[in-house]
């Protein structure tokens, strides 16, 4: 009964994200950067929280994360009280993913790929990998992704690195907001 009751939250909580309202337009670029682009090596234990930019009720509580970085691949593990619901590894060509059956189809695992490499990756390897029409801009602790003179998504950091504290990404355009509190983990 537990099972599905962890299962149940999480798919309310990632569908309701991944249902947001989004703005027309152009949708937003997926990057999929190469690992090694990020520049180094680390391992964090993160808290997500998730929140509906409209107002609507998520209805779940934050997820647990582990995400390992290194100059081969990208590794992600999603848990709803300590079972694995969404597990990504990306070396750079392919996206492997495994789901818990009660995931909503609607969870996209590139999304959440881009969002990793959106807040975590440095500028340079992002702006290099934008399509024509979208920018990235960097000042002090914020970053903005933008769509002609248009938001596409901000994200505030609390500190330098960038895991070192709260991230806060609000993306505009699909309509979410994600707060993320990391801890570095011992190497």
């Amino acid at each position: 009964m537990r099972g599905l009751i962890v299962a149940a939250g999480l798919a309310v909580l990632l569908a309701a994200c991944a249902q947001a309202p989004r703005r027309a337009g152009a949708p937003l670029p997926a990057l999929a950067l190469a690992p090694a682009a990020f520049g180094g090596a680390i391992g964090l234990a993160q808290q997500l929280r998730f929140a509906r930019l409209d107002g609507a009720a998520v209805g779940a509580k934050p997820l647990d994360a582990a995400l390992e970085i290194d100059a081969e691949r990208v590794r992600l593990a999603a848990l709803a009280l300590s079972r694995r619901v969404l597990t990504l590894s990306w070396d750079g060509r392919t996206l492997d993913v495994e789901r818990d059956p009660q995931l909503p189809p609607q969870v996209d695992p590139a999304r959440v790929l881009r969002d990793v490499q959106l807040v975590l990756w440095p500028a340079a390897a992002i702006a290099a990998a934008l399509p024509a029409g979208w920018t990235l801009h960097e000042s002090g602790l914020r970053r903005e992704l933008r769509h002609g003179p248009s938001v596409a998504v901000a994200i505030e950091y609390a500190a330098t690195p960038a895991w070192a504290g709260t991230i806060v990404l609000e993306n505009r355009h699909e309509g979410y907001r994600l707060t993320i509190d990391s801890r570095e983990l011992a190497p």
